[in-house]
This record gives structure tokens, C-alpha cells and sequence, in this order.
């Protein structure tokens, strides 16, 4: 039997466009500094979207990240509004890589309008639930939805990733960011989460803020910030907001977490117009490169990758054409490589140090969660139904047909108003899908499945059913929202 290789199995995706000029210039930094890597070269994106592979992803890529538990990606080109998934997030999902992490650090040499404020923080977004589960329908013509996904299990999991990254890194605070002020259930639970996972970190501070107010504290005042967590879809926003004070993706590391596997890229596009020309800069690249080896334990080679960056950016002697300013001559991809492997060994002479230790990735049951209430009571049936009758001609057609099921037609809605009965005289614009809220007529009334059944037979002889949701109280709580101008 052959000796097992001491050397790191990874699995390489070279990419579109820049993705195999930056991922070449990566891999000679870290051959010069002899870290100990066996790549494994696998291909997703344009090339496999082209051989009709609908996720973007080849089946013996995914075999290899199952195999290695770890790759390093060049950026994907993904069709924007139509057809085929991402092939980024199908990696993120086949994986169940639920933590991105994005450092957002000042650099030194790169001129930004915040520089000299010490900006030093990290932005951990969950990565796999939220409007990011992809859960998508047509309800007419007209009128698209999306599901949220955010779940109790998903969001432990990403909050106590957050605390021990600071943990990991010495840092102070971690600030949780939502929209638990409109989205009361959603937003709301994974800030309930948040809060509760905070008691086992005590040695750490932690506050919340509502998210709209937290981008504009990240352009007022980046430096407050110390380990920024959300959900999947405020994440993604922000962390793009964050690397623009610190210069922009081209200088943006990520690393997708797992306990499975973890994939490491640079989230910066693929720049096909200046593919082949020897222009694109692999700083991000390179800085996820060294997020990989922090994960994977070599510390002393991640110090030293990092620092000969940093003393090429501090040196600005060589640089590409997006860092090169003040009429300095831009370098190509190639001479500041060699300018990175020839800095191997030197360390920045004013970058502040910060000393890093390998994250602890949560411990978490991967047996499937119920959380069970200790009392659930149906109270009604929401029915969404796609007409454009008038809510004051639909609304009594409806109650008519109800007959004998224990059920009131208590209101209509569109887009979420109130609109039958309307007595608050509420204007509306309303468009081909209103929703039907249907509730129990007394508090003891046994509301079944055969009851909603026959209720949406009738409905149908009105206005055809597209989408229907039952309304329950847990624990005494109502489960549901109400709609603006519901009692």
C-alpha cells in the first residue's frame, strides 16, 4: 500500500475569464513558499454551462471536493436573470458550506478615501438559506415570489461561527445586523438566535443593528465595526459595500466554511475584456489562498504569503493597472508575482500585526432539527388566488360558498394591505394575486385537512388557488404576520 502523501490534497477551478492568470500567479507564490500542496485541477463555470450541464458544475468537480474536503476557485461566469443556477452557489450548496467570511482590512499602498482609518473587521454571512435557497414561483403572469428560508439550526450555526472567528482572532465585539423590525419572524429568529448564542461567549461584547442603518454606519464610521453577522442576502450586500472601503473586489478575499468541505475564492468577476493581456490583479486570490492555509493549519506559511503581499503593496514599486495611481507605470499579473515571491521572507514595516489562530468550526448536530411547541393550535388558512375581480365583488361571492366549514372569510389582501373589507378606506394599486385570510369561527373550532380541502374546491369555483399557507398559534403566539390596516 502505497504511503499516504503528507502533502494537502486540494481541488483547483481555475475559472473564467482572469480566473487561470490569477489562480497561475497564486500557486507559483505558494510553490516559492514551499507550502505543501497537491492540486487537483477540476473544471465549473462557462466551459460546463456550454457542455449543457444546467448547475455549472462537473460531476467529477464535485467528487473531488468530497474527496479533498477543500478547493481554491477562480471567479465563474454565472447567466444573470435567466436559466442555469450560479455555479457558486450550487458549490456552496452541494457542500453545505453555510459560513462565508469576508476580512475587510485596510491595505497598505492602496488609496482609498478611508485610508488611515484603521479599518479591520470581518463580515460572516450565512451562506446556503434565506432568499439564497432559491425558492421561486410565478404566481400569475404578473406577480413573482420568493421564500425565505431562515431556520433556528442554520442560524445558531452561523452565529457561534461569528464568535469564534473573534475568538480565533482576538477581537472584541461581534455586531449582529437584521431586518428584524419588517421581518418579524425570518429576521427576527435568527436575531433571537444571535442573542441567545451570545451568553456562551461572555468574554465578548455584542449588539444588534437594524441593517439599513448598519450600511450606513459602514460608510460613516467602518472603524466601529469588529465581526459583522447576517443573514444570506444582507451579507452578500454588505460584504460587497465593505471591500469598497478598503479598495474594491479586486482586493477582496472569501472563504466558504463546511464542516464537510470549504471553498476558497476571490469574489471579484471574471473581467473577460482584459483576459490574456497580463493586466489582472491576483491580490484576492492570494489572500483567499491564505485564508486556506489558516483553515488548514499552516499558520507560519499563511504569516508568510500574507506579509510578502503586504510588503509588495507597501513597496509600490510593482503593481497592476487597478492599484498603480499617481502616474506610476502599471506592472503586469506576471511581474508582480515575481515582485510577491521575491518578497518572501520580508515583513511590512508600519502594518499593525494581528495574530491569528485556527477557527474552531462549530459543533452542531447534523441529525434534522424539530423544534417542537408545547401546544399547536390551526387557526385559519391562507389562500392566495389569482384573479383581478374586484375585492368588493370576490370578497361576498366567497363568503356565500362557505356554507357549513368552520371557517370565516375574515379578510383579502394584496400585497399584503388590507383591501376587503375596506374600512379604513385604504388606496391601493392592486395587481392579479390577492390572498384570501380565512380564520376559525370560534376558539374551540377543529379546523382539518378535509375542512381546507372542500374550502379550496369552493374558492376554486371563483378564482383558480396557486398557493396556499395554514395559519397556527405555538405556544399561544400567533405564527403569522397580519397584514397593514388588520385588526
Amino acid at each position: 500500500m502505497a504511503a499516504k502523501s503528507s502533502k494537502h490534497q486540494i481541488t483547483l477551478i481555475p475559472g473564467d475569464g482572469i480566473g487561470p492568470e490569477v489562480v497561475a500567479a497564486v500557486q507559483a507564490v505558494l510553490a516559492a513558499a514551499e507550502v505543501p500542496i497537491e492540486w487537483e485541477e477540476r473544471h465549473a463555470g462557462a466551459s460546463v454551462f456550454k457542455k449543457g450541464v444546467a448547475s455549472g458544475v462537473l460531476p467529477e468537480t464535485i467528487e473531488s471536493i468530497r474527496r479533498t474536503k477543500c478547493a481554491l476557485k477562480g471567479p465563474l461566469e454565472t447567466p444573470v436573470g435567466f436559466g442555469e443556477k450560479s455555479a457558486n452557489v450550487t458549490l456552496r450548496k452541494y457542500f453545505e458550506t453555510y459560513g462565508n467570511i469576508r476580512p475587510v482590512r485596510e491595505l497598505p499602498g492602496i488609496r482609498t478615501p478611508y485610508s488611515g482609518r484603521g479599518i479591520d473587521f470581518v463580515v460572516v454571512r450565512e451562506n446556503v438559506e434565506d432568499l439564497y435557497a432559491g425558492i421561486e414561483y410565478l404566481q400569475t403572469p404578473g406577480v413573482a415570489q420568493a421564500l425565505k428560508i431562515v431556520t433556528r439550526k442554520g442560524s445558531e450555526k452561523i452565529c457561534r461561527l461569528a464568535f469564534e472567528i473573534a475568538r480565533a482572532e482576538g477581537r472584541k465585539k461581534v455586531t449582529c445586523a437584521t431586518k428584524a423590525n419588517i421581518l418579524k419572524f425570518t429576521e427576527g429568529l435568527f436575531k433571537r438566535v444571535f442573542e441567545e448564542v451570545s451568553k456562551d461567549y461572555p468574554e465578548i461584547a455584542h449588539d444588534h443593528q437594524i441593517v439599513d442603518n448598519c450600511a450606513h454606519q459602514m460608510v460613516m464610521r467602518p472603524e466601529q465595526f469588529d465581526v459583522l453577522v447576517m443573514t444570506n442576502m444582507n451579507g452578500d450586500i454588505l460584504s460587497d459595500l465593505a471591500s469598497a472601503l478598503i479598495g474594491g473586489l479586486g482586493f477582496a478575499p472569501s472563504a466558504n466554511l463546511g464542516d464537510g468541505a470549504s471553498i476558497f475564492e476571490a469574489v471579484h468577476g471574471s473581467a473577460p475584456q482584459i483576459a490574456g493581456k497580463d493586466m489582472a490583479n491576483p491580490t484576492a486570490l492570494l489572500h483567499s489562498s491564505v485564508l486556506m492555509l489558516r483553515h488548514l493549519g499552516e499558520m507560519k506559511k499563511a504569516d508568510a504569503i500574507e506579509n510578502s503581499l503586504l510588503v509588495t503593496l507597501e513597496d509600490g514599486n510593482i503593481l497592476t493597472a487597478d492599484m498603480a495611481g499617481g502616474g506610476r507605470e502599471p506592472s503586469g499579473t506576471k511581474a508582480f508575482t515575481k515582485e510577491l515571491i521575491k518578497n518572501l521572507g520580508a515583513a511590512p514595516k508600519s502594518y499593525p500585526r494581528r495574530e491569528y489562530k485556527k477557527v474552531r468550526m462549530p459543533e452542531i448536530s447534523h441529525d434534522a432539527v424539530s423544534v417542537k411547541a408545547k401546544e399547536t393550535r390551526p387557526m385559519g388558512v391562507d389562500i392566495f388566488v389569482a384573479t383581478a375581480i374586484d375585492p368588493g365583488v370576490l370578497g361576498p361571492a366567497v363568503e356565500k360558498l362557505i356554507g357549513d366549514l368552520p371557517l370565516r372569510l375574515a379578510q383579502i389582501s394584496n400585497r399584503g394591505t388590507k383591501v376587503y373589507p375596506n374600512d379604513l378606506g385604504i388606496e391601493s394599486d392592486p395587481v392579479d394575486c390577492a390572498r384570501l385570510r380565512f380564520k376559525v369561527n370560534n376558539h374551540g373550532d377543529t379546523l382539518t385537512d378535509k375542512d381546507i380541502a372542500e374550502l379550496l374546491l369552493r374558492v376554486g369555483t371563483q378564482a383558480p388557488w396557486v398557493h396556499v399557507e395554514k395559519l397556527f398559534k405555538y405556544d399561544g403566539q400567533a405564527a403569522f404576520t397580519k397584514d397593514q390596516g388588520e385588526d
